[in-house]
């Protein structure tokens, strides 16, 4: 399945003014978006997610359109079949593991969950071993915890990929390598492609894919699976 972008935004925020121009084209699994912080890796996923509109340009994942302002198509986020891991995991603090995961299948945000959505919430909670935590409420659990729950949310709805922005960054050195290997593990379980913000070369040895480096809003260079270059710290990158 593969994932396009080529996109443009003028993003305002108070003084700050910046400008993204970036063009990704992914055929691989994963694809890792790799750069500082500030050049606009954050703002592409968001963009791909439907949560920032750009101002031009066209996104495409699986042969299906998601955004093309030529032809004023811009299908809402809850309509474009993508999970979204966020950099905090953005879970709800009132609720329980079970609820945060199984959000979607609520007709209302007071109604309860039908059987059958309980049952394949927890399926997918047995999937990724944390089953036992089910009641608990985010404040209760641990930093791999909370990031098993957000990979759970996003894969409950079977999306067409799934959108991390640096899933690893808040983790341990030995806790990040093996949620990597859990990772690749649901990945090659689900067949589902993924897009992974990082500052970690580790992450680029560890996902086989097309790597994209960022430098202030632009894709400085690409790398598709076959890719022979070894990722150094962030000075290897091009310069802003």
């Amino acid at each position: 399945m593969s994932i396009n972008a080529d996109i443009k935004l003028r993003f305002e925020s108070g003084k700050r003014v910046f400008c993204l121009d970036v063009s990704v084209c992914s055929p691989d699994m994963f694809t890792i978006l790799y750069g500082h912080s500030g050049s606009g890796k954050s703002l592409t996923l968001k963009c791909m997610a439907g949560i920032i509109r750009p101002d031009s340009g066209r996104i495409e994942v699986g042969g299906r359109v998601l955004f093309d302002s030529a032809k004023k198509i811009n299908i809402p986020a809850r309509d474009r079949r993508l999970g979204y891991v966020f950099q905090d995991y953005a879970l709800f603090p009132h609720l329980s593991v079970l609820e945060n995961v199984g959000f979607a299948f609520k007709k209302g945000f007071r109604a309860r969950m039908q059987r059958d959505d309980i049952r394949r919430v927890m399926d997918n909670l047995c999937i990724l071993g944390i089953e036992d935590i089910a009641d608990a409420h985010p404040g209760e659990i641990s930093g791999g915890q909370k990031q098993r729950v957000a990979i759970a949310r996003a894969l409950i709805l079977r999306p067409d990929a799934i959108l991390l922005d640096e899933p690893f960054s808040a983790l341990d050195t030995i806790l990040r390598a093996k949620l990597r290997n859990e990772l690749k593990s649901l990945q090659e379980r689900f067949g589902i492609p993924v897009v992974l913000i990082t500052h970690d070369p580790a992450d680029i040895d560890a996902f086989p894919g097309t790597v994209v480096n960022y430098s202030a809003g632009k894709v400085c260079t690409a790398l598709a699976s076959n890719r022979t270059q070894r990722y150094a710290p962030m000075e290897a990158l091009c310069s802003r």
